[in-house]
């Protein structure tokens, strides 16, 4: 059998490593469910702003059939604002989706690392 100490220094570093382990996958959990969470309410908030945009123009629609029927003339809108707002969003998901894949890969990258170490 070996020296007390010596036992002592590979329990408490296989300890140390074992939390760190632990811990490192716990922190990219969570990471990982905020990212969802985020994603799932950017999405969320786009389908909001798709609703919103699709009544207002509904009831615009509506407005100057009104005004239409009683003699007024009707104007048209602009729906670029809309357009670059709901694209923006969508070039963010895609963003988000990206690095989601890179952390995954490096995550497993790290993995192989450290298994090749040991």
């Amino acid at each position: 059998m070996s020296d007390p100490l010596v036992r002592a220094f590979f329990i408490g570093r296989a300890v140390a490593e074992t939390l760190s382990e632990q811990v490192e996958a716990a922190v990219t959990n969570t990471l990982s469910e905020i990212g969802k969470f985020d994603a799932e309410q950017r999405e969320n908030m786009r389908q909001f702003a798709n609703d919103v945009v699709e009544r207002a123009n509904r009831e615009e629609e509506v407005a100057m059939r009104d005004r239409a029927s009683s003699g007024e003339t009707a104007t048209s809108t602009d729906s670029s604002v809309t357009n670059v707002a709901v694209s923006v969003v969508g070039d963010l998901q895609a963003t988000i989706d990206g690095i989601r894949a890179e952390i995954a890969h490096l995550r497993t990258e790290l993995q192989l690392y450290r298994n090749s170490q040991a």
